[in-house]
């Protein structure tokens, strides 16, 4: 894994997820999150714009360590690279996208839900996982199962994350991080209101912290 991403996740282990239908919504997003204390960001291919969008975080808010996210295809990892993704993550396992990542050696997070998915993931080399959709997926116990036989795997949970819940999934030694957009919600961002996404990630980063010095 990319040191300094390992670095910034031992310390903030979040990733907020980004969705916007242009490349300034998904600026003020990210600045917002950077505020609040979260710079891990993935930017999720699933708007026509998705691209641009990365592109315009990574150039204009530097503090921020912009990922791409829901990349489906090895062409889409070789589009989300050329537009300045620092990690690239998957909702599931696929061979192409892990070799398009590791040949430009950038670090990678395939999603898998079960074992067999998990037992690909090891034999590939993977070191660390989204564990996606965690909530359906067994949630904790499943983390806990799961990394009872393959001891060396991290996983990052996402999907049914919340600030409800996200002292819990932290707490498993496996878990690395946890992603989810529940610091972004769609109804602030369509207000205008980025001060409120801010607030979600101070929220989120304290959580966090607190969690991790138990």
């Amino acid at each position: 894994m990319n040191t300094e991403i390992e670095s910034q996740l031992r310390v903030t282990p979040l990733i907020a997820l980004v969705q916007a239908d242009d490349a300034r919504t998904a600026v003020r997003i990210s600045q917002a999150l950077v505020a609040g204390g979260v710079s891990v960001i993935e930017v999720l291919l699933r708007t026509d714009a998705a691209l641009d969008c990365l592109a315009a975080v990574v150039e204009k808010v530097p503090d921020a360590m912009a990922g791409a996210g829901t990349v489906l295809s090895a062409a889409q990892a070789e589009a989300a690279l050329a537009a300045g993704a620092r990690f690239v993550v998957s909702p599931g396992l696929d061979e192409a996208v892990v070799d398009v990542a590791r040949k430009a050696e950038t670090p990678v997070y395939p999603g898998v839900a079960t074992a067999g998915e998990l037992q690909r993931a090891h034999n590939l080399g993977l070191e660390t996982v989204k564990f996606f959709p965690a909530s359906i997926a067994g949630g904790i116990p499943a983390i806990k199962a799961l990394s009872s036989v393959f001891r060396t795997m991290r996983f990052i949970p996402t999907g049914g994350v919340s600030a409800s819940n996200l002292a819990d999934f932290l707490a498993p030694p496996a878990v690395f991080a946890c992603g989810g957009s529940w610091m972004t919600p769609a109804e602030p961002i369509w207000r205008g209101d980025f001060s409120a996404i801010e607030n979600l990630a101070r929220q989120a980063l304290e959580i966090a912290q607190k969690s991790r010095q138990r």
